[in-house]
């Protein structure tokens, strides 16, 4: 048995089987539905329930707060149809899609960022172009391994893909990347995919927030609009547990010292540092901005970080729209939440 469900942007009718979502039937019949987590927590996949019943399962409140709820909003990831149904995703006037790749790379280069985060570069070997917006992340398979999401961390128009990797207890890939690969292995990358990316049309202040290999999309982000030459006071705050935990640190301080509208500001949990800001990251954002008139927030790391600076964010006026948050789950999280395929942090 199974229900039609319209979808509106996409001028189609899809079959959705019980007990499927809609979001997951969409992407199945190769419709570009926006999404990034797809299991409640990050609100990419918002949509307006034009007509119709679902049902939805277990979601985070900060992805659908129960006046959204009542307006009529749903998320398409977690949401199953009972019946016959209609439904929109929410829409940017900047939305920016673009063509979906399936690449054959080359790893040409391979370090230690930190202790447990490798950097890779890929050489792409067919299937190109790649174009993509800052910000956002494609399906990555090295051999052997089941697919994983990492974000890119160069800018769109580098010839070269750069991905940033920490090893998790028990993950199959980060564990394959930490010890096995090498320079030469051949690894297929499929996108790009996500709505958290740079809006370049916008003029206010950007506050940007890392946690861990977080770091990834939003390097993206602020290199592009350094290289974009974007006018407005960029805040980069990069939260970590310990010094060893930082990385690219000198590169983003020398863009610092010749982009003057750039500040970056790196944050330890833990620690007893003179040198450096202590705290949690979301909270260094809290001591700088009493209000966030203007400005856009783009968000990458663990979920709970991602939870509680959208929390603050929301609490001092910043609309929702103006949140651009990609929150890093392990395959384990992914599995409990019961997603096919899954981000590595």
């Amino acid at each position: 048995m199974s229900f039609k469900v319209r979808i509106v942007q996409a001028e189609r009718t899809i079959e959705v089987a019980t007990g499927a979502t809609i979001l997951s039937s969409a992407l199945d019949a190769g419709i570009s539905y926006p999404f990034g987590c797809q299991s409640g927590n990050c609100g990419a996949c918002k949509s307006h329930l034009v007509k119709g019943e679902v049902t939805m399962e277990g979601y985070s409140e900060f992805a659908l707060s129960d006046e959204e709820k009542d307006r009529g909003l749903i998320l398409a990831c977690r949401a199953v149809p009972w019946e016959d149904s209609e439904v929109a995703w929410l829409e940017e006037d900047d939305l920016i899609v673009h063509p979906r790749r399936l690449l054959d790379c080359e790893v040409v280069a391979l370090d230690d960022a930190t202790h447990d985060i490798k950097r890779i570069r890929l050489k792409i070997a067919s299937g190109g172009p790649f174009d993509f917006s800052a910000g956002q992340f494609a399906s990555v398979t090295f051999e052997g391994c089941p697919p994983r999401d990492y974000s890119m961390a160069n800018v769109p128009d580098d010839p070269i893909l750069e991905f940033h990797v920490r090893r998790t207890t028990d993950g199959a890939t980060s564990t394959h990347v930490a010890e096995k690969l090498e320079v030469g292995h051949h690894v297929r990358v499929e996108g790009p995919f996500g709505p958290s990316y740079l809006r370049e049309t916008h003029r206010g202040p950007i506050i940007a927030v890392a946690g861990g290999s977080g770091m990834a999309p939003i390097k993206s982000v602020v290199e592009r609009a350094l290289q974009q030459a974007l006018p407005q006071h960029i805040y980069f705050y990069f939260g970590v547990r310990s010094e060893r935990d930082l990385y690219l640190h000198d590169h983003f301080a020398r863009l610092a010292e010749t982009h003057k509208n750039l500040h970056f500001i790196p944050v330890l949990s833990e620690g007893d540092s003179e040198e450096r800001r202590l705290g949690l990251v979301h909270e260094a954002v809290a001591e700088d901005f009493d209000e966030f008139d203007g400005c856009k927030a783009y968000l990458a790391g663990p979920p709970v970080m991602v939870e509680a600076a959208t929390k603050l964010f929301e609490q001092r006026g910043m609309r929702r729209v103006d949140i651009h948050a990609d929150a890093f789950y392990t395959a384990a999280e992914m599995a409990s939440a019961g997603k096919k395929t899954g981000a590595e942090l």
